[in-house]
C-alpha cells in the first residue's frame, strides 16, 4: 500500500510539528513517507508507539538540509539497502530521541551553556556526575544496537567524561532537555534516556 505523506519541510530544524496534526495524518496509516527536519520523524516514531503500531508501520523518511538531518541520515543509511528494523531510544516524558539529547541549567541556551547545575547521574551502573556540571550530552548509537552514548561536561575547556551504555538517569536541580534540539516544554528534577530493547521500527530507504 503506498505511504501516506506527511510533508513537515516548512518546519525549522529546532521547531516541534503540531502532535494534531501529526495524529490526523498517521493514526490510519499503513505505511508513512515523513518530510522534514528531525523533530518531523521523531513526532512519527513517538506517534506510532504511543497507538501502539510502531512495529506494524514502515516508515521512510526524506529529511531536510540542515546539519542535523543530514547527519542523521547518514547514521540510518537513508535512501540504501532494504527495509529494516531499527533499535529506539525513548525518555520517561513520553518522548523519543534520534540525534542528540541535551541537559543544561534552565533557562535561555546562550546564557545557561557556561552555567553548573547539581547533578547525580548513572549510565547503567556507572556514576557519570555526583555534583555541580554544565552539562550532558546524550547520542543514540547508530552503529550498535540499544545503546546510547553519554559525555559530561563538568566544565569548560575541561576533560569530557564519555560512556556508552543502555541508559541514562539524572536527578538534578531544575534543568532544561533538548530532544533532537527541540525543548522540552518545562523545567524538569529527573529525566532518564533508555533504548528500548522491546521497541523497534521499520525504516524504508
Amino acid at each position: 500500500m503506498p505511504a501516506v505523506q506527511l510533508d513537515l519541510r516548512g518546519l525549522a530544524a529546532q521547531q516541534p510539528p503540531s502532535r494534531r496534526h501529526v495524529a490526523s495524518v498517521v493514526d490510519d496509516a499503513e505505511a508513512v513517507h515523513v518530510l522534514g527536519p528531525v523533530p518531523a520523524l521523531a513526532a512519527v516514531l513517538a506517534r506510532l508507539w504511543r497507538k501502539e503500531r510502531l512495529p506494524t508501520v514502515p516508515v521512510s523518511w526524506q529529511p531536510a538540509e540542515d546539519p542535523a538531518s543530514t547527519g542523521l541520515a547518514r547514521s540510518l543509511g537513508v535512501g540504501t539497502g532494504a527495509e529494516r528494523e531499527l533499535p529506539l531510544v525513548r525518555d520517561d516524558h513520553g518522548g523519543v530521541l534520534l540525534a542528540a539529547g541535551r541537559v543544561t541549567a534552565f533557562g535561555e541556551q546562550r546564557k545557561v551553556m557556561s552555567r553548573r547545575f547539581g547533578a547525580q547521574a548513572y549510565c547503567d551502573d556507572t556514576r557519570v556526575a555526583d555534583g555541580p556540571i554544565t552539562r550532558i550530552d546524550v547520542r543514540p548509537d547508530w552503529s550498535a544496537v540499544d545503546r546510547i552514548s553519554v559525555a559530561v561536561v563538568t566544565l569548560p575547556l575541561r576533560p569530557v567524561q564519555r560512556v556508552t551504555g543502555r541508559a541514562l538517569q539524572i536527578a538534578s536541580d531544575p534543568v532544561q532537555v533538548l530532544r533532537d534540539g527541540v525543548p522540552f516544554d518545562r523545567e524538569v528534577t529527573s529525566w532518564t534516556w533508555y533504548a528500548d530493547d522491546r521497541v523497534r521500527w521499520r525504516l524504508r530507504p
